[in-house]
């Protein structure tokens, strides 16, 4: 499968709902960049990469497509919560999944 850079920010923009220029407006970029990016026209900097991960809450790492995991972001939550969290994380984890072997 050849992956598409493009394409791939195009459905996490999509995802979340959310129009090129509001991406734009949330970045401080314009609404040409954010297409170009989209339409593999122009390549983000380290800086903005950065910054669209965060937005769509996922690794930069996911984006540049080395991986599929996405995150989960605890700010906000208390150190009980993140425990409780990662806990449950485990625990999910821990069970073999429907058709997996």
């Amino acid at each position: 499968m050849i992956f598409d850079f493009g394409q791939r920010l195009r459905d996490l923009r999509r995802a979340k709902k959310l129009t090129q220029a509001q991406v734009a407006r949330r970045l401080n970029l314009s609404k040409t960049s954010i297409s170009g990016y989209e339409n593999n026209i122009k390549t983000p900097s380290i800086e903005v990469l950065i910054q669209i991960s965060i937005l769509y809450g996922v690794t930069t790492d996911y984006i540049l497509g080395l991986e599929e995991r996405k995150m989960i972001f605890t700010d906000g939550l208390t150190d009980r919560q993140q425990e409780l969290l990662s806990l449950l994380l485990m625990e999910f984890r821990s069970k073999e999944q429907p058709g997996r072997r």
